[in-house]
């Protein structure tokens, strides 16, 4: 069986040193590592003596001098308060996004053992998840839309009002009820994953700091692991306390309706988040639009679905946003088959290593798998902040997109479950890298007054990619094969939207292209 316990090690120590690299202290200690790192030159200027006869001549080039320096004064007063405005923005948007990302990783670990725990048969709870990607599929595609024009903190605080109705519906053990729970829960997944972000990359055009946007997406990838790790922590402890009851005590399990305590207790405290991120969103965030949207355009009313309808000509008619949307698709797509297949596949090796048999148990320490797949998804962003500086990003997500597709090869291929685990975790290091990668690629392509509508349209292919996975009953191998060729479709889709984006013909040219920004690039260390 693999050392899950040492490879946790390792890949905490590899978190430690690359946060560390990324972060400001690096600026203040980087002098005790020069193995690291290289210093500007510094050349003693003799001074010079200037004739009495030559003062005249010299005092425009004090005055100059005087103004050059009035301007170094200005733009650093200037940087000051766009680094004030930035600080602002980004404390404000970590609040209420990482609530928002707390109450999803809670209920996550438990949605299938709730389920499981009511009773029902296997292919009941299949038809559960099922409605809940095909509802994020439906409903998603259009709600972008509608955010687009109506406000987008005010859907960040309808997402949490339907959020916290689906927590809700998890209490009843009737099968409709849940049902309309998983259809709840669809619509805000499509806007957890579309009106954040798109009121990240407004808010920083509002503030005038774009150039910080690449910075927020990886600290929001950042402290989305750690808020993983975090709630994987307080959910084991809420759902060991007390056991699933019904409300009445007199009723037996299977007769009760309104159940509490046990695996609910996680759903309680999303709940509970989830207030308080509508809460937050309504102080902390000012409203914005897409440029098409607000009061303004409040006469035009628009039909429900104008904005998918113009999304969609726009995707189509654009090749920059399609690839875009098609490479995002085959990725997400990937790494939800990839949530789905790594439990059978590290028990398929683990009972091959201990001589066991296809019916028999195997006890793998999952809590602890999981921790270290969030502390490689940490390195990844931190990794991000590091190569960012010194590639485009065009060119880093070809980067990411074909290590991941090796190392999917590798989980294929590996009848070792210490390789198969250490190729697991470098994918999940591609999955860090990834989020802040795409996320800055789509502020840039995607346009401001259909970026929701066109986010949500993204997903209509990767949830029709996570519903096919789910109702093809895929094995492992079958699975880890899939994800192979999509990760390595969406490797040859990259690199044909970075020629484009970066104006090159080939690889070679843009190697070139990357050496020529690494050398010239000023970075501060």
């Amino acid at each position: 069986m693999a050392e899950y316990t040492i490879l946790f090690g390792v890949a905490l120590l590899l978190d430690i040193i690359i946060t560390f690299r990324a972060s400001r202290l690096w600026t203040r200690y980087s002098h005790y590592f020069p193995f690291c790192c290289s210093y500007p030159v510094t050349h003693n200027v003799p001074i010079e003596v200037v004739p009495e006869g030559e003062e005249n001549e010299n005092d425009d080039e004090k005055q100059s001098l005087v103004m050059e320096e009035g301007e170094a004064k200005t733009d650093k007063n200037n940087d000051e308060q766009s680094n004030a405005r930035y600080s602002l923005l980004l404390r404000n948007y970590l609040i209420v996004y990482l609530l928002a990302t707390f109450s999803d990783w809670l209920q996550g670990a438990y949605v299938y053992a709730l389920y499981d725990a009511y009773d029902y048969p296997q292919h009941l709870i299949a038809v559960l998840f099922v409605a809940g990607f095909g509802s994020s599929m439906v409903f998603g595609s259009f709600v972008g839309g509608m955010a687009d024009r109506g406000g987008r903190r005010r859907f960040v605080v309808i997402f949490s009002m339907i959020y916290a109705a689906s927590c809700l519906t998890k209490h009843f053990r009737n099968f409709h009820v849940l049902m309309l729970g998983r259809l709840l829960g669809g619509i805000a997944t499509s806007l957890l994953f579309s009106v954040f972000e798109a009121w990240l990359i407004r808010a920083h055009a509002n503030a005038k700091v774009m150039d910080k946007l690449s910075s927020s997406f990886s600290t929001a990838g950042f402290g989305n692991s750690v808020i993983a790790i975090l709630a994987g922590l307080v959910s084991n402890k809420a759902a060991s306390h007390g056991k699933l009851r019904p409300w009445d005590a007199s009723l037996d399990t299977k007769e009760g309706m309104f159940f509490v305590d046990g695996y609910l207790n996680p759903f309680d405290i999303a709940l509970l988040a989830l207030i308080c991120c509508g809460i937050c969103a309504t102080f902390l965030w000012e409203e914005n639009y897409g440029e098409s949207g607000g009061k303004e355009n409040a006469e035009n009313s628009p039909k429900w679905y104008d904005g998918l309808k113009r999304a969609y000509k726009t995707t189509i008619r654009n090749r920059d946003i399609l690839l875009c949307g098609l490479v995002s698709s085959l990725f997400e797509g990937s790494m939800y088959i990839f949530v789905f297949m790594w439990t059978p596949a590290m028990q398929n090796l683990a009972k091959k290593e201990e001589g066991l048999g296809e019916d028999e148990s195997v006890e793998l320490p999952y809590g602890l798998i999981f921790s270290t797949f969030m502390v490689c998804c940490m390195t990844g962003s931190s990794l991000f902040s590091i190569v960012a500086e010194r590639m485009k990003g065009e060119a880093l997500a070809v980067v990411v997109f074909a290590v991941s597709s090796v190392a999917m090869s590798l989980v294929i291929v590996s009848s070792n479950s210490n390789v198969t685990f250490i190729a697991m975790n470098i994918f999940e290091i591609c999955v860090g890298m990834y989020f802040p990668v795409m996320g800055t690629m789509k502020g840039m392509i995607v346009p401001e007054d259909q970026r929701a509508a066109i986010y949500n349209l993204y997903r209509i292919p990767l949830n029709f990619i996570v519903v096919s996975s789910l109702l093809a009953h895929l094995t492992a191998t079958q699975g880890f094969v899939a994800v192979t060729i999509m990760l390595i479709t969406a490797t040859f889709l990259q690199l044909a939207l970075a020629r484009r984006r970066l104006n090159v013909s080939s690889l070679a040219d843009m190697s070139h292209l990357q050496s020529l920004a690494m050398n010239t690039a000023k970075i501060k260390l």
